[in-house]
């Protein structure tokens, strides 16, 4: 049973324990986990029925603290002086010691992050004390939802509770502009508009018209693929390959990273980006031919898991 509550320390406790909690924002309501409980990002997928592992916008009560979890270059810094609180989400590459989930960001070398317009919300982030991830709290392809009761109708029953906050006042997801690389790119449209983006920091190219950039978060292959090889389905392993276990492992390897040895998807969401991570570095230190992976069930989260694992597996350029 969802709870409906209108305490922001109440829902800032529910977080803290791993739970989901909807709140609104400027923009629309979010579905919020601590960004940095991977098991917690991963129930948002699970809540939200979401197809694949898309990078989360991270939330923070102020931009010193968000800048904090990202390196922030000069035009971040304008950018949030002038538009935060606001609809506005920076990408910016991950601090070295950043803790926030890699599932948070999809195991991408940057982090999507913002301060909302919304007292609420703020008095929320400022009781949690961290960041909170939190795409739309709408089930994947339905309406995102601008009201306490629109969360409800979708996912009753799917999460903890809804700091009911009031209708939105924007009604319209944040502009993401993406500043990791060497000039801004424009991700997504939103409440800031792209002429008051460029009123302060000038020209800013669209995602469409750069080649090295997604038209949305998580489009490229390459973002998820390890240098070593990745082999799907295995029910082998040879002795040069790592192996990468959902329950018990196959025999052969030195090398294994255990996603969940009782077979949970959750937990093995939420471990994935990490294994990868880790399976390729301790890999080529000990020469080996690639990463053999055990077989994954196809559905639920499984479904996510599988994309990632077919893109990190894909034919090289």
């Amino acid at each position: 049973m969802t709870k409906l509550i209108a305490s922001p320390k109440c829902a800032a406790g529910l977080l803290k324990a791993g739970k989901l909690v909807a709140f609104g924002t400027e923009t629309v309501y979010g579905l919020g986990a601590d960004a940095c409980n991977g098991e917690a990002v991963a129930g948002i997928y699970t809540a939200k029925g979401r197809p694949s592992f898309n990078p989360l916008i991270c939330h923070f009560a102020d931009g010193e603290t968000a800048f904090r979890y990202v390196t922030p270059t000069p035009l971040a810094e304008k950018l949030a002086q002038k538009f935060w609180p606001g609809p506005l989400t920076l990408v910016l590459n991950r601090a070295p010691d950043c803790p926030v989930s890699q599932l948070a960001g999809a195991g991408l070398p940057t982090l999507a992050v913002r301060v909302p317009d919304h007292p609420m919300a703020l008095d929320l982030l400022r009781e949690f004390g961290g960041p909170v991830a939190a795409p739309s709290a709408n089930r994947s392809g339905r309406i995102s939802p601008t009201t306490a009761a629109h969360v409800l109708a979708q996912l009753e029953g799917r999460i903890a509770a809804v700091l009911d906050s009031g209708p939105c006042a924007v009604g319209l997801e944040s502009t993401i502009l993406d500043l990791s690389g060497p000039s801004p790119v424009l991700l997504r449209p939103g409440g800031v508009s792209v002429e008051q983006l460029e009123a302060e920091i000038g020209p800013i190219a669209r995602a469409e018209a750069v080649s090295h950039a997604p038209v949305a978060p998580g489009m490229l292959l390459s973002h998820y693929a390890p240098r070593l090889p990745v082999r799907l389905n295995a029910a082998s392993v040879d002795e040069d390959e790592a192996l990468l276990a959902f329950g018990p492992p196959l025999p052969g390897s030195a090398l294994v990273f255990q996603l969940s040895e009782h077979k949970n998807l959750r937990e093995a969401a939420a471990r994935l980006f990490e294994a990868l991570h880790w399976l390729d570095e301790e890999g080529q230190k000990l020469g080996a031919a690639g990463i053999a992976a055990q077989p994954i069930p196809a559905h639920g989260l499984g479904l996510a898991i599988n994309d990632r694992l077919n893109r990190a597996a894909a034919p090289r350029d």
